[in-house]
């Protein structure tokens, strides 16, 4: 185990005072599994708490913007936008949701990107587990990031 020394803390926020500032994007894709039923009911707009994408929608933009008060040593950045969008596969009952943060700043937008789309899958949970207790949040991941130094990385397909 590293030892504590006032040169080197084991715990800091990266400095990126020196890096240039550009545009910059990120996108988080998230899968939320559910009966087939459920699913249904939520394209129907029967669930019992509401417009469960609506609601989704809301949440996952409003947790982007917070990211850096939820994750301790990420940079608040400011973000040009926030856009989640929801794919389904009926009869399996997967929703897949995406989420795409876009900012013109010094680091990039991945914690943003993913910090939405969880929190979109959490609410979808929330709205649904009533009716259905045993709904599963699967494989959030980054596949894509554009800007800065580093340029454009995308996840393989698998």
């Amino acid at each position: 185990m590293a030892e504590r020394s006032p040169e080197r803390p084991l715990i800091r926020m990266v400095d990126i005072g020196g890096k240039v500032v550009s545009q910059r994007e990120a996108t988080a894709r998230v899968e939320v599994r559910m009966r087939p039923d459920t699913l249904a009911a939520i394209d129907r707009g029967s669930m019992p708490k509401g417009d469960v994408v609506a609601a989704a929608t809301i949440a996952g933009i409003a947790a982007a913007k917070r990211t850096w008060d939820l994750i301790p040593l990420c940079h608040q950045i400011p973000l040009s936008s926030v856009d989640i969008t929801f794919a389904t596969r009926g009869r399996l009952g997967r929703m897949i949701i995406t989420a795409t943060a876009r900012t013109y700043a010094a680091t990039g937008a991945e914690m943003e990107a993913l910090t939405a789309a969880a929190v979109a899958a959490l609410t979808v949970y929330d709205m649904c587990k009533g009716s259905d207790p045993a709904i599963q949040i699967a494989e959030l991941s980054l596949v894509r990031k554009s800007g800065g130094q580093s340029g454009t990385w995308e996840r393989a397909e698998e």
